[in-house]
């Protein structure tokens, strides 16, 4: 009985319900939207500067896997929802949406079926050639399609789950961190929590990047 209830409040932060009526947790989804200033839509500000540099940073990584401009656009807006998400979800009281399987699927599913589609019907040469490594020996040859073809069909699964995985795990650390309530190890607790805070910022940022990256192979 014990061990259930510590359970249960370990992965309450993942439950998306705060009341019957009415939910609040999924708010966290667009919350930021409401502390963006009015000067960040600007196009001579400070905030529009720097919201350049990341997108120009982000296009010149993208542009060496699609040089159309519309698909690189829609994976640098998919890449800064998931950053955005990940971020809101460290903060206190909020909720991670993307922990959960069925967000990250119903963000990666999508995109990787548009990807697929527009790359067979318009790169059907190229994507037939990407199926076989180069310098693969010709015995070898079905067998690696054969390997390219699954782990292709199973890459929004995998890139889902990794998403979720990862934002859970950090998660629990912070939580059971949290837990310990010992008075001589308070400021141990304390600095161990701030150095986890920023690998979770950092694993926020390289999970977006990653996510973002590994939808185009």
């Amino acid at each position: 009985m014990f061990r259930k209830k510590i359970m249960s409040n370990l992965f309450s932060s993942f439950d998306p319900s705060t009341s019957i009526s009415f939910s609040t947790n999924w708010i966290s989804m667009v919350l930021i939207l409401l502390f963006m200033p009015n000067k960040f839509w600007m196009s001579e500000s400070r905030n529009s500067m720097t919201k350049l540099i990341v997108k120009n940073l982000i296009m010149k990584e993208m542009n060496f896997i699609y040089f159309n401009k519309q698909f690189t656009l829609n994976l640098q807006t998919i890449f800064m929802f998931i950053l955005t998400i990940n971020l809101m979800g460290i903060s206190p009281y909020t909720f991670t949406s993307t922990s959960h399987l069925s967000v990250s699927m119903a963000i990666g599913l999508p995109i990787w079926i548009s990807l697929m589609t527009y790359s067979w019907l318009n790169f059907t040469n190229l994507m037939f050639s990407h199926l076989l490594p180069v310098s693969t020996p010709p015995i070898m040859s079905p067998f690696m399609i054969m390997v390219e073809s699954i782990s292709n069909l199973i890459r929004p699964i995998s890139l889902s789950v990794r998403l979720s995985a990862n934002m859970i795990a950090g998660h629990l650390l912070m939580t059971l961190l949290g837990n310990i309530n010992e008075i001589e190890t308070i400021y141990l607790i304390s600095l161990m929590q701030l150095f986890l805070m920023l690998f979770e910022i950092s694993v926020a940022l390289i999970q977006a990047y990653v996510f973002s990256i590994l939808m185009t192979m």
